[in-house]
């Protein structure tokens, strides 16, 4: 038998199982005791019966005028006769009988004392220095019948007591595992990102040392991701300086020779370095989208963050088309206004770079807290759109992008309870792309 997998279920059966067990073991024994002191109790009666009847038999075959006749006494009332008996003479004849009693059941007298045959359990005794002898017959299935009775009794209380035993079990159970559900009801409700320390104060002592191991290895796993995420931040940070003194040098080098190629060495190297200063800017956002703060603690009107955003970014060097729309009324959400910044910001970029050159990039905020950016462009494949959210994927394989902006979109749409959604093509054309942010609100949706 395989057991189940719930250790709820196994204590329960595993106990029910012991109970069970123990109970017949106990009414066994209990049912081999009683046989054994029913027998001698039944062996008692047998010959306490012959004891009794073989003074008064002896006084009425003395008394008799006709020696050596049989005589059957009858019976007061009908009843079962258990008991049943015989007095013999020396020579075997029967002079006084029960009204019940089968002398074929009685075998010849053989001394008194106590004899057994297949079907009879049988107590014989003698006066009149032997010439008078009785002999009383049990049936054997009189004691197994009540033997049967009596097991009977011991094992039916089992078919009542044992459900409701199980049933305690399955309470008790179950009460004293709650800390346990407890406890595991506050690791399902967390995030992946939440690595703090668990509550386990409630456990009992058998869990609580796996519950301490647990919580030391949520502290090694947050400090790791920490090291890690701070390293990504810093090295980016760190890298920012040095980099735009590099482009700085090279656009004056640039500025300086006379030389074509030289001068065309120095574009490429700054396009080179101003790819890497957007790479360690992406590198920042993404440190800050994994284990930065993304909730403000009130709701505040998102449409003034995202026209600042919108319109520093139509100022650049491209001025590029952009199509904005806001609600009228305010729309409140608990996203942190810079989080909702760098959504916005890399949604566009997304937007404005792998879009058609000459068509407007439109970003749009519904009432219901969706922010919506779409472009008209090629249809990106579904095997593709799919991954688009990965590390280091691209729209296509002719993108100078960084393959980061929709990965840290949706690491923050993942933190703050959020959700992206990617399509192509975009709603209402045949092309296309189309990228929904659903802010968190903070009051609840219409």
């Amino acid at each position: 038998m395989r057991w189940p997998a719930s250790l709820q279920a196994r204590l329960g059966l595993s106990l029910g199982l012991v109970l069970t067990v123990l109970w017949l073991l106990a009414a066994t024994i209990t049912a081999v005791i009683v046989r054994g002191e029913m027998d001698e109790v039944f062996d008692s009666a047998l010959r306490e019966t012959a004891e009794r009847i073989l003074p008064l038999a002896v006084t009425d075959i003395v008394g008799r005028e006709d020696q050596g006749v049989t005589q059957r006494l009858a019976p007061i009332r009908e009843h079962d006769e258990f008991f049943t008996y015989v007095v013999r003479d020396a020579e075997g004849r029967i002079l006084l009988q029960s009204h019940a009693a089968d002398p074929a059941i009685f075998p010849p007298y053989d001394g008194p004392g106590f004899r057994q045959t297949t079907t009879h359990r049988l107590y014989s005794d003698a006066a009149l220095q032997g010439t008078i002898r009785i002999t009383v017959a049990e049936r054997l299935a009189h004691r197994a019948s009540v033997a049967a009775e009596i097991r009977m009794a011991l094992g039916l209380p089992l078919l009542v007591v044992l459900p409701l035993a199980l049933a305690a079990i399955i309470f008790a159970v179950r009460f004293s595992l709650a800390p346990l559900r407890k406890f595991r009801t506050r690791l399902d409700t967390r995030s992946a990102r939440d690595l703090s320390e668990v509550p386990a104060d409630d456990l009992p002592t058998e869990i609580a040392p796996l519950a301490a191991t647990l919580n030391n290895l949520l502290d090694r796993l947050r400090d790791a991701f920490e090291a890690e995420r701070s390293f990504a931040a810093n090295a980016a940070h760190e890298l920012r300086t040095p980099l735009a003194g590099a482009i700085a040098q090279t656009q004056r080098l640039k500025s300086e020779t006379q030389d074509r190629a030289a001068a065309q060495r120095a574009t490429d190297i700054e396009e080179s370095l101003k790819r890497l200063t957007r790479r360690t800017e992406r590198l920042m956002q993404l440190a800050r989208a994994e284990g930065g703060r993304l909730i403000s603690e009130t709701p505040h009107d998102v449409r003034t963050a995202l026209r600042i955003v919108v319109e520093d970014m139509a100022r650049g060097p491209q001025s590029p088309a952009i199509a904005f729309e806001l609600p009228e009324t305010p729309v409140l959400s608990t996203i942190d206004p810079d989080a909702l910044g760098i959504v916005c910001r890399n949604l566009v970029e997304n937007a404005l770079r792998h879009g058609a050159a000459k068509d407007e990039v439109a970003v749009t905020l519904t009432p219901g807290g969706d922010l919506i950016v779409s472009n008209a462009g090629p249809v990106v494949e579904p095997i593709r759109l799919a991954r688009l959210t990965d590390r280091f994927q691209r729209g296509t394989q002719n993108s100078n992008g960084s393959g980061l902006g929709l990965t840290i979109v949706a690491a923050i749409a993942n933190r703050t309870g959020s959700s992206l959604t990617l399509a192509s093509p975009r709603s209402g054309a045949l092309d296309g792309f189309e990228a929904r942010f659903l802010l968190p609100m903070g009051t609840s949706r219409d």
